[in-house]
C-alpha cells in the first residue's frame, strides 16, 4: 500500500511504495532535536517532490533535508551514494497510519 505524507505548508510530497512495519525513535543529538520518527527505505522505494534544503551533519556522513518555506524535516540521505538507505520522518504523515506502526528506541547517543 503507497503512504503519502506533506510538510506542514504541503509544499513537499513523500510517497513510500510500501507501508513500514516498523519505526525508529533516535536519540543522537540531531534526532532528540528534531523529534522525527524514522522509516527507513532503500531511495528507490522513495517519492519526494518539492524544493528542499539540506543541512550534513559535522562528520558529513547524512544529509537532513528540510522544507525551506515551514521549515519541516522530511527526511535524511546518504552522503556517500554507495549506500542505499535513508530515512523518512513519518511525523509527516497521517497519525492514524503512525497509531498501527511500532516504534523501537536507537541509543544514537551511544553509537
Amino acid at each position: 500500500m503507497t503512504c503519502r505524507g506533506t510538510c506542514h505548508c504541503g509544499a513537499v510530497t513523500l510517497e513510500l511504495a510500501d507501508t513500514p512495519h516498523e519505526i525508529c525513535d533516535c536519540n543522537c543529538s540531531v534526532c532528540h532535536r528534531l523529534g522525527a520518527l524514522w522509516s527507513y527505505h532503500s531511495p528507490a522505494n522513495v517519492r519526494i517532490e518539492g524544493e528542499l534544503v539540506g543541512y550534513q551533519t559535522g562528520e558529513n556522513v547524512l544529509t537532513f533535508w528540510h522544507c525551506p518555506q515551514c521549515g519541516c524535516t522530511t527526511h535524511w540521505s546518504a552522503v556517500d551514494p554507495a549506500k542505499d538507505r535513508m530515512g523518512v520522518n513519518m511525523r509527516l504523515f497521517a497519525p492514524e497510519l503512525l497509531a498501527g506502526l511500532s516504534v523501537y528506541s536507537y541509543d544514537g547517543r551511544a553509537a
